[in-house]
């Protein structure tokens, strides 16, 4: 998608839009600008410039817009958003959603029919909205996902689909970026009727002469009122969504400008929204919010471009049959998540019981979802097809990827793949799911000209959007791009770090957890420290959970689910997973903690803390301890006894506490846990750990649980500044000890930074 924005950014409309008058006297316009038909200001100058000839010319009856290449279009081009060197294209934009899609395409004497294929999203759904008719296919995928990018749907959407589907189901896609099929668009009234891709344009066609001879309805979307509730309870609607919103996420304002606008269409009329709308698109493209969110939209296209890699003309490799070992709940949700992507799945189990009992972990992950909808009878039953349990390896001579999810102990890890060495065909992939025992070692006993790889999901893989891929010295090209292509296929943005302790995210979430039990033993508040944390945008606090993720797999009321996907346009794409505490339970927290310090001991710090709550049966939300109590309901509340834990740390440790500690702002505390994980980026970067620093970015976000609205970790750094950063982590390691010290590429950074200021300086003197 990047390669064909930012290539097409720039260039001339011709040939953008075509057009043709067919015999029945219907002009058919098409969006040219395939693959995904993107819009840009020249392409709606072009396609203005079509509709309006066909209004003119007396030969044609009544117009199509369709899309070339089975999409109709998905939007503008991101290029388009944010920056302000942009601000003649947004004022132009904006004046065109009103001269163009209202006053053009909607006011038309003639009937205007939308033949939708594919990808209908942002303006190119919003330029469907406006006709007079709509005509899909049943796959088609429409939305508006503005709110993703820190804007607002600019075309109109605010307005018309109100209108169209009334304000709860109107608030739910656009507060939530959410893409519905050409059939729910159907059953919503959305689309006016449903025609298979081969008959497309002819039902469109057909619709658009019907209307002409006032055999089918003529509906001007903006004007429409039927769907709207009465004014009180429209009010009463938004105020809710709205509170709920500034009690979810202070920090962004995006969607509580889109909802006012929306309410000051329904307050004020269609067209005055419409104006208002156009003003709030151009203030958000310069906000903050928009920036990052833009950027972390092109550091996920980028993750797959690997310089020496995938510019080489490699061609990725067919994977069909994936076999899996292991019998834990992240292989289950591994293969749920392949069978779904039509995967031919094996799990190999130790034994009958195991078998039964894995497999059937698979099918209930698929029965929820057609519980929910989200999956139909039909495709149950072929996933299910894909899905086979073994015993032994007699039907792993054709996989071509094997991942192993077996205990992190190395000599079990070496036997299974000395045993997949000999029993897999020579083009298989092995792939294992730590992030603990080094991969060089787990293939010792296989053959020389084998290589193994990482490739790590999060928990829970299918709701989970991140994908490690994990490359050693012996890791060819090859399977790289294999495996670049096999994570897209999979729907997960795949980053490929070097083989080291934690990969990317654990390694950034040590510190995090580490700097968190640093203040805690010195005088800081648990409890103020988690608050102070998901003040700042990241979902959960350290001391909450260890890869909690945010899962939207149960029904329920459409507010409830409107306000539960929130995260998706807060820029957390839908999928939050933060490294933290009771949520996994201490055991885990202990277990990479401890690997963490044997691997840097130079810059960890050693907290009593965990292992002292352990002891004394702290262990966990599933014993409804832990640094919060739990109830029935799984709901947290903080635990008094607590502060009887942390005392014994600190008589252990020999800590006294530091009043200033006890005091810190919400500011500094975010400041003292977030610099330290900044600081190992820094080192990852200067390790070449990961091909380049937006990949932290995107790991950060896709994670952690950094807020996408602030860009990741690196992108945040930007606008604090490294000379800042630099100056308090010195000043924290003289305090408190060398887990602060700034590693020297960013002291580096801090130095250039300030050489060059000083240089600003002097200049500026001299003029």
């Amino acid at each position: 998608m990047e390669k064909q924005q930012r290539a097409n950014d720039g260039k001339s409309p011709d040939r953008k839009i075509l057009s043709e008058v067919g015999e029945n006297g219907v002009a058919i316009i098409t969006i040219n600008r395939p693959p995904l038909n993107l819009l840009s200001v020249d392409v709606l100058l072009s396609l203005k410039e079509k509709i309006e000839e066909a209004i003119r010319k007396d030969s044609v009856k009544a117009i199509v817009i369709t899309g070339s290449r089975g999409n109709f279009s998905a939007g503008f081009v991101v290029t388009a958003f944010g920056g302000s060197q942009q601000r003649k294209t947004h004022r132009e934009l904006g004046f065109m959603s009103i001269d163009f899609i209202t006053d053009t395409l909607e006011a038309s004497r003639k009937p205007i029919v939308a033949a939708v294929e594919g990808f209908s999203l942002g303006g190119g759904f919003e330029i469907a909205l406006a006709c007079h008719a709509r005509i899909s296919t049943s796959t088609s995928k429409l939305g508006l996902p503005e709110l993703q990018y820190g804007i607002l749907p600019g075309f109109g959407g605010t307005q018309r689909l109100p209108r169209l589907v009334g304000l709860p189901k109107a608030l739910e896609m656009i507060l939530t970026s959410k893409r519905i099929s050409g059939d729910e668009a159907c059953n919503m009234c959305l689309v006016d009727a449903i025609s298979p891709s081969d008959q497309l344009l002819g039902s469109a066609c057909q619709w658009a002469l019907d209307i002409l001879e006032c055999r089918r309805p003529w509906s001007i979307s903006l004007f429409r009122t039927d769907r709207l509730a009465p004014l009180a309870e429209a009010r009463t609607l938004l105020n809710s969504v709205r509170a709920q919103i500034q009690k979810q996420n202070p920090n962004v304002i995006h969607p509580l400008v889109c909802i006012d606008v929306i309410e000051h269409g329904i307050l004020c009329g269609p067209r005055n929204g419409l104006w208002k709308e156009a003003e709030a698109l151009h203030e958000l493209r310069q906000s903050d919010s928009c920036r990052s969110l833009v950027h972390v939209f092109f550091a996920k296209q980028s993750t797959s471009k690997i310089p020496g890699i995938t510019d080489i003309g490699l061609l990725p490799r067919k994977i069909n049959k994936v076999a899996i070992l292991g019998g834990s709940l992240m292989s289950s949700g591994i293969a749920t998540v392949l069978v779904l992507a039509n995967y031919y799945v094996i799990m190999k189990y130790i034994d009958q019981n195991s078998l039964q009992n894995g497999i059937g972990r698979v099918k209930t992950n698929l029965e929820g979802r057609v519980k929910e909808g989200r999956m139909t009878q039909e495709h149950y039953k072929k996933a299910c097809t894909l899905l086979k349990g073994v015993l032994s390896y007699d039907n792993f001579k054709d996989v071509d990827l094997v991942i192993e999810d077996v205990p992190d102990i190395v000599s079990l890890k070496q036997q299974f793949f000395a045993d997949l060495d000999e029993c897999c065909p020579p083009h298989c992939i092995f792939a294992s799911t730590t992030c603990l025992v080094n991969l060089d070692l787990i293939g010792e006993r296989m053959k020389p000209c084998s290589e193994i790889v990482g490739i790590h999901f999060f928990s829970s893989p299918s709701v989970t959007d991140l994908l490690e891929i994990v490359r050693t010295e012996r890791t060819s090209p090859q399977t790289l791009v294999d495996l670049l292509n096999f994570g897209r296929r999979i729907q997960k943005t795949p980053i490929v770090v070097q083989n080291c302790t934690g990969y990317a995210v654990r390694r950034m979430c040590f510190p995090y957890l580490q700097a968190a039990m640093l203040l805690v033993e010195h005088g800081a508040d648990a409890y103020q420290i988690d608050k102070a944390l998901t003040s700042f945008g990241l979902k959960l606090g350290p001391f909450r959970c260890i890869f909690h993720s945010t899962s939207y797999e149960w029904e329920i009321n459409m507010i409830e689910h409107l306000l539960l996907l929130l995260p998706f346009l807060l820029g957390d794409v839908g999928n939050v997973n933060c490294r933290m505490l009771d949520q996994d339970g201490f055991q885990s927290a202990t277990v990479h903690d401890v690997k963490f310090l044997e691997t840097f001991p130079d810059r960890s710090y050693k907290s009593n803390l965990i292992p002292i709550m352990r002891k004394n049966n702290r262990a966990d939300k599933y014993t409804c301890q832990g640094f919060y109590t739990y109830n029935d309901k799984e709901e947290a509340s903080p635990d008094p006894k607590i502060s009887k834990y942390i005392e014994m740390a600190r008589s252990m440790s020999g800590i006294t506490i530091k009043s200033k500690l006890a005091t810190l702002s919400d500011g500094e505390i975010v400041e003292m846990i977030l610099f330290p994980v900044l600081n190992e980026a820094c080192r990852m970067i200067s390790e070449a750990i990961i091909v380049k620093s937006s990949d932290l970015d995107v790991a950060s976000v896709l994670g952690m649980g950094f807020p996408g609205y602030r860009g990741g970790i690196i992108f945040w750094s930007h606008s604090v500044g490294s000379k800042y950063i630099c100056s308090k982590l010195e000043e924290w390691s003289k305090e408190y000890g060398e887990f602060f010290k700034p590693c020297a590429y960013l002291v580096e950074r801090a130095s250039k930074r300030s050489s060059l200021g000083a240089q600003v300086k002097q200049a500026k003197s001299l003029l």
